[in-house]
């Protein structure tokens, strides 16, 4: 029997090319060019299965290409609202994705975001770099304290949990959350937190407040004007779960004006194309979506993929079936 034909869209860890290679005939992307639209049509009448990233756009106009041979959609990454999911069901798409080995990293990259902002880090490099550090005085870049204060948690899944044992821990910070309903009650006693009815009751009694829910049209500009005038002037917004889930004008906005204090973002709308409001402001350290870019955690998504793949061409159940 052939090898069934697989297609990676971006450059994988090594470990995980080399066992794609071993198992499929695979077409890997060797200069790891983001490919257009034109060419996932093509891999969709070409290949048995697509392995995307969520730097990759499906809409419906794309899955919907007629002569498909393609019917498993491996996705490399946890969330999937860059697929159109309601079009791949009606197409009679698989798809899957990577949930569960990315947590400790992401929560690391969000507890990273917050300290940089909160001690002005990345604003702090930008000065030394440029040769404008004249030395210590008492009154230079005073930042904020982030021992003791509060961290509000939009969204309560695993990376925000483990975001919240990061901070009650590590720093002693207060937990609140909101999420549709109280959490278990194991890990709110472990952590003292405390459940809030609503994104309006959470966002003014927060030092931090940082983002953990999915992207999509439900979530899209949650955190809007409106919502970032609840917060305190010297409160500070971290993101690392979906650009679109923050109205980019209304926070640089916000910053602008002294709204709120600073703000800390892994994930952007339209990314890579960067608001450039962001890129003219002090008050926000921006990194380039690296929350799961760790070596053993990115090799860990390479092989829920692979793991996803396998039992499909196995036809067995898929650990990872999200429609």
């Amino acid at each position: 029997m052939p090898k069934p034909k697989v297609l990676v869209t971006r450059r994988w860890p090594a470990s995980v090319e080399a066992k794609l290679q071993q198992l499929y005939d695979v077409t890997l992307n060797h200069d790891d060019h983001p490919l257009s639209a034109e060419e996932f049509k093509q891999a969709l009448q070409h290949y048995d299965a697509v392995c995307p990233t969520v730097c990759d756009s499906l809409p419906a106009d794309v899955l919907s290409v007629a002569n498909k041979r393609c019917k498993i959609l491996g996705n490399f990454g946890v969330g999937y609202n860059h697929i159109d999911i309601a079009a791949a069901t009606q197409q009679g798409l698989i798809v899957t994705n990577t949930p569960g080995v990315l947590t400790e990293s992401t929560a690391d990259i969000a507890m990273t975001l917050l300290l940089m902002s909160a001690r002005r880090g990345a604003e702090g490099d930008r000065l030394v770099r440029a040769g404008q550090w004249t030395g210590w005085c008492p009154t230079h870049m005073m930042s904020s304290d982030v021992t003791g204060t509060t961290l509000g948690l939009i969204g309560f899944g695993r990376i925000a949990q483990a975001m919240a044992r990061k901070a009650h821990h590590g720093f002693g910070m207060k937990i609140l959350y909101v999420k549709p309903s109280p959490a278990d009650q194991a890990l709110v006693d472990d952590l003292q937190a405390v459940h809030c009815p609503s994104i309006e009751n959470l966002l003014p009694q927060c030092d931090y407040v940082s983002l953990h829910c999915p992207g999509g049209s439900d979530t899209r500009h949650l955190i809007n004007e409106t919502r970032l005038n609840l917060m305190k002037p010297s409160a500070h917004l971290i993101n690392t779960a979906r650009g679109d889930v923050v109205d980019s004008k209304a926070l640089i906005k916000a910053l602008q004006q002294k709204r709120i204090a600073g703000a800390g973002l892994d994930v952007y709308e339209n990314e890579p194309h960067i608001d450039p409001g962001f890129l003219t402001l002090e008050n926000v350290s921006l990194l380039p979506h690296l929350g799961s870019a760790t070596i053993a955690t990115r090799t860990a998504m390479g092989e829920k993929v692979l793991a996803n793949l396998a039992a499909f061409f196995a036809e067995e159940s898929l650990p990872d079936r999200v429609v």
